[in-house]
């Protein structure tokens, strides 16, 4: 795997005013239709909690603000195996800090990450302990946001593996572990398997287990994992199929469509988030949720970002050998991962289950997830 670039360049987050002003007139412009009565969310978002998120992403949402908060941190372009890649990199001041890398799913993005920055990097200043600190990695995934455009088709998650394991040796860590939830949660793993022997641990939340046809597979499933299987099938992957199947076609409205591209990531936030009869913005800040659709937006990425559900599901079943890094495994109230499925996997040594929480931890419970985080890789030590 080779570099076109020398190396990582400074990078600063600054879009032009002309496209903040277009997002404006954009929105002010909406196209909105109709709706049946008395149906709420369940055919989707409904029109008037839309166009009131959407007053305010217009009106009231300052992007400016948000772009100076992303731009206090250091971030970096690098080019890697043809992919433009952009990351976060925190050192934290404690010398001996473990190095690693946070990946972020869909529809998220590098915001996801913000409020864990602080506690993990510098723990020392958050009541923590300094044994417990890490120099942090935080990189846009191919084809998300600031990581375009994408090098081309077969952009799945293990040539994605494959290029984050490269930044690291890029950035000069000779160990390292990973983190990671939803497509981070698919690809951690699989950098793993990549460098197993520089990664000292992967850990991950949000983390999908799937049946593969073998006999007894089904058995001694617990009461939960049974529950957690029955969700798997019953739940809604409207956007999912989509994704998967003409990523192309949907992306037309998702990048002509500001509106289009805020129901389309809010729905999910909506859905995965705890509670999910709760508002979204009930569980995370609703600047927060609106910064993320803004990057999808801005960097009109609704496609590239889609495509790798394209590369795994036109793959088939997953296969390749059981992981051999120790994995930690962190389950929300909302996760449906199941426990022996992911032994199978991976090698667990750690398990963690919350009872409570959604998908999006890191913004939804931040001192969870650090804390779990931490005792994960204390075992490690």
């Amino acid at each position: 795997m080779t570099n076109s670039q020398p190396g990582p360049r400074p990078f600063r987050i600054d879009i032009p005013q002309s496209q903040l002003d277009d997002l404006t007139a954009r929105l002010g412009n909406t196209r909105w239709p109709d709706e049946l009565p008395g149906v709420g969310w369940s055919r989707g978002v409904p029109v008037e909690y839309l166009r009131e998120v959407a007053d305010y992403w217009r009106t009231g949402f300052d992007w400016r603000a948000q772009e100076a908060a992303l731009n206090q941190y250091p971030q970096h372009l690098t080019t890697i195996d043809g992919q433009n890649l952009h990351f976060l990199h925190v050192r934290s001041p404690e010398p001996a800090a473990t190095p690693l890398i946070l990946l972020h799913g869909w529809p998220g993005s590098v915001v996801d990450y913000l409020d864990v920055i602080g506690p993990l990097s510098d723990p020392r200043s958050h009541g923590g302990d300094p044994a417990d600190a890490f120099h942090l990695v935080i990189p846009s995934l191919p084809g998300f946001g600031f990581s375009t455009p994408l090098a081309g088709p077969g952009m799945n998650a293990v040539r994605a593996a494959g290029i984050f394991a490269a930044l690291m040796v890029q950035l000069g860590y000779e160990r390292y572990g990973v983190h990671g939830y939803d497509w981070g949660a698919w690809i951690a793993p699989r950098v793993g398997r990549h460098d197993p022997q520089r990664v000292v641990g992967v850990h991950v939340t949000a983390l999908v287990t799937i049946p593969v046809g073998a006999d007894g597979e089904m058995d001694g499933l617990s009461e939960a994992e049974q529950q957690r299987w029955q969700r798997m099938q019953n739940g809604n992957d409207g956007y999912l199929r989509c994704n998967a199947q003409r990523p192309q076609t949907v992306g037309y409205a998702l990048t002509d469509s500001p509106a289009g591209q805020l129901a389309w990531i809010v729905e999910k936030f909506k859905e995965h988030t705890d509670p999910e009869e709760g508002l979204p913005e009930e569980s995370i800040d609703r600047d927060r949720i609106l910064t993320d659709v803004s990057i999808y937006w801005l960097t009109g990425t609704a496609t590239s970002a889609a495509q790798i559900y394209y590369e795994e599901f036109s793959a088939g079943a997953p296969g390749g050998e059981r992981g051999t890094v120790p994995t930690g495994v962190l389950v929300s109230g909302q996760d449906n991962t199941i426990r022996p499925w992911a032994e199978r996997d991976h090698h667990i040594v750690h398990w963690t289950e919350l009872g409570k929480g959604g998908h999006f931890l890191a913004m939804e419970t931040p001192e969870l997830l650090v804390d779990d985080i931490q005792t994960f890789f204390r075992k490690l030590r």
